[in-house]
């Protein structure tokens, strides 16, 4: 008998050690597409309605229906990304040899408010009457920040050919959740189902509904803040507003990537003399159009799932934080699983039946008074 449970103990300590050595054999192979995959969840469970309403119309032929959807996303990352990166590139060009014509004909000048300030407004007048002095040092030295301006970016979000491989691979694997989506879902609820029982319900529930609150904030979040400062631009006079509050959409797709929209045209406004323009699209582009990223996103998300405001916005920041972009996504989905555990204990705790008081017949406590004997039916 004691040799049958040891033999019993050897082979689960050996089938474990199997288990978590595939795991970790499995996490090594994987690690390069984990994010991508995340990427592909998240974009399939989004835009999974508009792919149903397609499927319908072309349910005898799937892998088209799949192929279909999944052409119309690349068109939607790739079109916007490369107009935008076009005019960028050539914007900046253009933005660089206006600053030069303006520093050759000697109107380049710093507003009063910023030559009077102590400290540094003497040494910001000196910098600029050295540029001014040589114009091409200037052109030179702008080109030089605008080359560490992209390293840093691509520091920040990566560098372009790995961004465009994890692109594909979540293309890729978004068009196989099209395909097989539900069937992978079933599966996977039934493997959560064996270990969790029908809590598993609950915890699913709210992965999907933070998913989707997240996603349309972010959304959300991007179209008004492009709209709040395409309001400014117009205010302040600048050229084609409407091109730059949609450029601001985008670029608000970025995590604190707005204020280099706004920030960059109000720097530009008050060197070249507008100082009540520049000044005002600052303090607009500060006092509302960020703060619109602080609360329009986390009000969409807590309303939406019944999480408070404050625990959203952590997940957005620390997921971000974490995780990178796609933390954006998985903090929130975290803290969402996280309050669907706590509220399904609280609901446990007041469904229990409150436990009765154990009276002690000793000292100080008086004892149950007898019952009364039982008369016999018979009397």
């Amino acid at each position: 008998m004691i040799d049958q449970v040891a033999e019993k103990i050897a082979r689960r300590v050996i089938l474990g050690f199997l288990l978590g050595g595939l795991l970790v054999l499995s996490y090594a192979v994987l690690q390069p597409f984990i994010v991508p995959v995340a990427w592909a969840v998240i974009i399939a469970y989004a835009t999974w309605p508009l792919y149903h309403r397609l499927r319908q119309r072309l349910s005898r032929y799937p892998t088209l229906a799949a192929s279909m959807m999944t052409l119309l996303l690349t068109a939607a990352f790739v079109l916007p990304a490369l107009w935008l990166a076009t005019l960028l590139r050539s914007e900046i060009g253009v933005a660089i040899a206006a600053v030069t014509t303006e520093l050759r004909q000697g109107t380049l000048a710093l507003p009063d408010f910023i030559r009077n300030l102590p400290w540094i407004g003497d040494d910001l007048q000196r910098m600029l009457d050295e540029l001014t002095g040589d114009p091409e040092t200037f052109r030179v030295q702008m080109n030089e920040w605008v080359r560490q301006g992209a390293e840093l970016a691509v520091a920040l979000i990566g560098d372009v050919g790995r961004n465009a491989a994890k692109l594909g691979f979540a293309l890729i694997t978004v068009f196989f959740l099209y395909r097989d989506g539900e069937r992978v879902l079933q599966q996977v609820h039934r493997v959560l189902h064996r270990f969790l029982g029908e809590r598993v319900n609950d915890y699913l529930a709210a992965v999907g509904s933070m998913t989707k609150a997240v996603v349309w904030g972010l959304v959300a979040t991007a179209l008004a803040q492009g709209f709040v400062a395409g309001l400014g631009y117009w205010w302040a006079g600048v050229a084609a507003p409407v091109l730059l509050g949609a450029i601001t959409a985008l670029i608000a797709m970025i995590p604190f990537g707005t204020p280099f929209a706004w920030g960059t045209i109000g720097v530009w406004l008050l060197v070249s003399g507008n100082t009540a323009e520049g000044i005002g699209l600052l303090l607009w582009g500060a006092l509302v159009v960020s703060w619109v990223d602080n609360l329009v996103r986390p009000l969409v998300i807590s309303n939406a799932t019944r999480i408070p405001f404050l625990l959203v916005m952590f997940g957005v920041l620390g997921g971000l934080a974490a995780f990178g972009l796609v933390g954006l996504f998985l903090g929130p989905v975290v803290l969402a699983v996280l309050m669907a555990v706590w509220r399904e204990w609280i609901e446990e705790s007041d469904l229990k039946p409150p436990a009765t008081p154990h009276v002690n017949a000793g000292a100080g406590s008086a004892a149950p008074p007898p019952a009364p004997p039982q008369q016999s039916p018979h009397r």
